[in-house]
């Protein structure tokens, strides 16, 4: 039995043993922080905190406002400010569905609480900056809401990109400076088992044909198993199509750990095209409906996108997956 986890105000579950069958830079003035307070320096090559820890808290407070206000309306205008990336792809297809199922909003919502925030800032130079929150949530039990904030130039908002629930006895401990700044691991670095650049392409390869980049666990081995046994459907023809996600807000992110690995944040786009032989009916899930276009006559292609957080060794060794969230994003009827 796939066993899956469902984050309100996200469109799909979180899969923990499977699938469900059916998804510019400009020079700038920064701000460096020294033991006494703030002082300025000019330049985006000056290594300097992404965010003051009072800024990350704001940050973190300000997305939470949006957040609850969009999912208690089902409407995704009211926290299309703060999230972008992956996250934003999925939370604003989610709230599309639900508005469109309840149009008159929730009426048992029951506001997020994000609580016991731990803040790694990553000291670095240029833009975009971008920090990890580490929450304690009101929901799904001890897992811990793990959200990445970025922001492109001094101008812009803090925008949430990144969010998975993780178990805080996975939480891996994160290298820290003297001053308590994390470290951010360069995504083309040659030290860990993968480049977090590669990591998407790896993943979708492996989706694909297997191989042993990947440890074997719920989002790997068990999530290919059940791909592969879904391609398999008397009378529906299926097809998966994966593809990396590198650029813009999509791009990975990751932290170096104290043991030299990374905790590294990528995302991926999934295709699922279902075809029905002559005479079977193609059944269209609720959830699909509000974000279908075209007609449904012997075809659709279902569009998600999922976002994760795995470990990325220092050297060799197999990256482990800590999270995973996917979310439908569209669907194509022909």
């Amino acid at each position: 039995m796939n066993k899956v986890r469902r984050v309100r105000g996200l469109d799909r579950p979180v899969h923990r043993t499977g699938i469900r069958p059916v998804m510019a830079s400009a020079a700038v003035t920064a701000l460096a922080l020294t033991a006494s307070g703030c002082v300025t320096v000019h330049g985006e090559r000056e290594v300097v905190p992404s965010a003051t820890k009072s800024e990350a808290a704001k940050a973190l407070k300000d997305f939470l406002t949006a957040y609850n206000k969009a999912e208690k309306a089902y409407d995704p205008a009211l926290d299309a400010a703060r999230v972008t990336g992956p996250l934003s792809a999925i939370n604003q297809a989610g709230l599309k569905v639900r508005g469109t199922q309840n149009p008159g909003g929730n009426p048992r919502h029951v506001p997020l609480e994000l609580t016991d925030a731990k803040f790694s800032i990553p000291a670095k130079a240029g833009w975009p900056r971008w920090f990890v929150a580490d929450t304690k949530s009101n929901r799904r039990g001890d897992l811990r809401w793990v959200l990445v904030f970025t922001k492109g130039s001094k101008d812009q908002l803090w925008e949430a990109s990144y969010l998975n629930l993780v178990s805080p006895q996975k939480m891996p401990e994160l290298k820290k400076d003297k001053d308590g700044w994390a470290e951010p691991v360069p995504v083309g670095t040659k030290s860990l088992a993968v480049a977090p650049k590669n990591l998407g392409r790896e993943y979708t390869t492996y989706l694909k044909s297997g191989g042993d980049t990947f440890a074997p666990g719920d989002h790997t081995t068990l999530w290919k198993a059940a791909r592969d046994k879904n391609t398999k459907r008397r009378g529906i023809a299926v097809q998966y199509i994966d593809e990396p996600q590198n650029d813009g807000t999509f791009a990975p992110v990751g932290l170096r750990t104290k043991d030299g690995g990374a905790m590294v944040f990528f995302s991926t786009h999934h295709y699922e095209k279902r075809t029905a032989a002559k005479g079977v009916n193609l059944t269209i899930d609720p959830e699909v409906k509000p974000l279908l276009k075209g007609e449904v006559k012997q075809s659709v292609m279902l569009e998600r996108v999922s976002n994760q957080v795995v470990v990325d060794p220092a050297g060799t060794g197999k990256v482990s997956f800590l999270s995973r969230i996917q979310g439908l994003t569209g669907a194509q009827g022909e």
